[in-house]
């Protein structure tokens, strides 16, 4: 069990560098460009390596006698694995905003939003405020979610923005990911030891910045104001 496990963390770490390195990559190539859909594509393939190699690892971590940490990187597969799905939904059906947030896409929003509130009670139940904290992470987007699907986006590149968000998502996931967990051991092999308070910054100041990326690009792609016939009808 021990080798399965080194070996699935490996092939994370691996698909984790990939996924940080074509992140930036895609993020300054020019959008629609045939070398941000190459790379974007190679993002999105490094993001699925990451999950398949997370659940069993997630397996693995529940076997050993620790579900509080299983039941946390559970719901951060869920999180993740909701923006990849987004991500790539809304390129698909970005002429047909009902098809985009019909079949799948309830159960998915429900989904997060179980999974955010069996998080907070593990939280609670563990004192642990970096799991009530994150918690909302998945409440948010699955409540968002469901506000979308009764009330549209009337924007004609709605699905621009589904999509761009969605990566931001995936993109605080991937950063999360390297400094709380790469960059942590990276510091430790070389002998120094993280305060306390440094995991907490680790995984709220990606968050954080990503409102603020959020901010500009809805400012920068989307227009201020849009006819309401502007949502595409179901073919």
């Amino acid at each position: 069990m021990d080798t399965l496990y080194k070996i699935l963390l490996a092939a994370h770490g691996l698909c984790g560098l990939v996924a940080l390195v074509t992140f930036w990559m895609a993020a300054f190539a020019k959008k629609g460009a045939p070398w941000h859909l190459r790379v974007g594509k190679a993002y999105m393939i490094a993001m699925l390596g990451i999950i398949a190699t997370a659940v069993p690892m997630v397996v693995i971590i529940g076997l050993q006698g620790k579900p509080g940490i299983a039941t946390f990187l559970a719901y951060l597969v869920v999180i993740t694995a909701t923006g990849i799905w987004m991500g790539w939904r809304a390129v698909k059906r970005k002429r047909d905003q009902a098809a985009f947030r019909g079949g799948t896409y309830l159960w998915v929003a429900v989904l997060n939003l179980a999974a955010s509130v069996v998080v907070f009670a593990v939280g609670m139940k563990m004192s642990q405020a970096l799991l009530m904290g994150f918690s909302a992470v998945g409440m948010i987007t699955g409540v968002q979610m469901l506000v979308r699907r009764a009330r549209p986006m009337t924007a004609m590149r709605w699905w621009m923005k589904e999509h761009y968000a969605a990566m931001v998502g995936c993109g605080v996931a991937t950063h999360i990911a390297f400094l709380a967990i790469g960059f942590d051991r990276i510091i430790r092999m070389v002998g120094i030891d993280p305060p306390g308070w440094y995991h907490l910054i680790a995984w709220f100041l990606p968050l954080s910045l990503s409102f603020v990326v959020m901010a500009w690009l809805n400012r920068k792609y989307m227009p201020k104001a849009a006819p309401a016939s502007a949502m595409p009808a179901r073919a």
